[in-house]
């Protein structure tokens, strides 16, 4: 029979061993509760796609920089009988009135793209809701009209990038089909990308001062009518009432 008998120096390394043991089981504990919490956290997703029965489409470009194309890709456009949305950045709205006049006038949808075109999730709630209310602003103010669609710079966004639009009273809008035109692909390259992955509800994003949009615009309106689709803007895109977005950013409609 062995008898052990602790010295008051083994005590103490005793004790300490304890602490740190505890210590150990208390941030593994809490590691663990913060990632429970952050994967159960409800994602808020903005809409990418809609959920429709008929086959429409919604086909869009963003304005942030150069404008030596606009006018040819409205004029594409009204040959077309093709009505659209542009998303335009408030400092391009200053440089080219102009050009937001005639795209409102032609009837596309004129959406805000942001004030001076930041990462959205980097700023804080003042200077999100600054960046919408600004280039709102300058749109009302050449249109007549309050923009009621907000498009994320980049594609940017979290919760509170998505809270931030909605308490302006706007969707927040992404797109599910990307053209890819800012890489300058062939027009050919362009057409197939979008047929490939059409489904009814999509939106498509497209630039207006990429180098081969113009070229390929009438090449993919030909191809997606051809597939038996209709173009409507996304304010007429998306349903009336209240709606969801699921994982994929399919917009639904919230039943009564």
């Amino acid at each position: 029979m062995k008898i052990f008998t602790f010295t008051k120096k083994s005590l103490i390394v005793l004790f300490a061993s304890v602490l740190l043991g505890a210590a150990a089981l208390t941030v593994a504990f809490s590691t663990t509760a913060r990632f429970v919490s952050t994967a159960t956290e409800q994602r808020d997703i903005p809409i990418y796609c809609v959920e429709s029965e008929k086959k429409v489409v919604a086909i869009s470009f963003d304005a942030a920089w150069g404008n030596e194309q606009t006018e040819t890709l409205l004029n594409i456009l009204k040959e077309k009988n093709v009505k659209s949305t542009f998303f335009l950045v408030g400092d391009w709205v200053e440089k080219f009135p102009d050009s937001v006049k005639s795209i409102a006038k032609d009837g596309h949808d004129v959406g805000n793209h942001s004030s001076t075109h930041p990462y959205m999730t980097q700023l804080s709630a003042e200077k999100m809701k600054e960046e919408i209310q600004s280039c709102n602003e300058k749109i009302k103010a050449l249109t007549g009209n309050t923009p009621t669609l907000f498009r994320p710079p980049y594609g940017d966004y979290n919760n509170a990038v998505v809270g931030a639009v909605r308490a302006e009273n706007m969707y927040c809008i992404q797109w599910d089909i990307d053209s890819l035109d800012w890489k300058d692909p062939t027009p050919q390259q362009m057409v197939e990308r979008i047929t490939a992955k059409l489904t009814p509800g999509s939106i498509i994003l497209m630039h207006n001062g990429a180098k081969n949009t113009p070229e390929a615009l009438p090449m993919i309106i030909d191809a997606v009518r051809a597939e038996g689709y209709d173009f409507v803007p996304i304010s007429e895109l998306l349903p009336k009432g209240d709606y969801t977005t699921d994982h994929e950013g399919r917009m639904h409609t919230t039943e009564q």
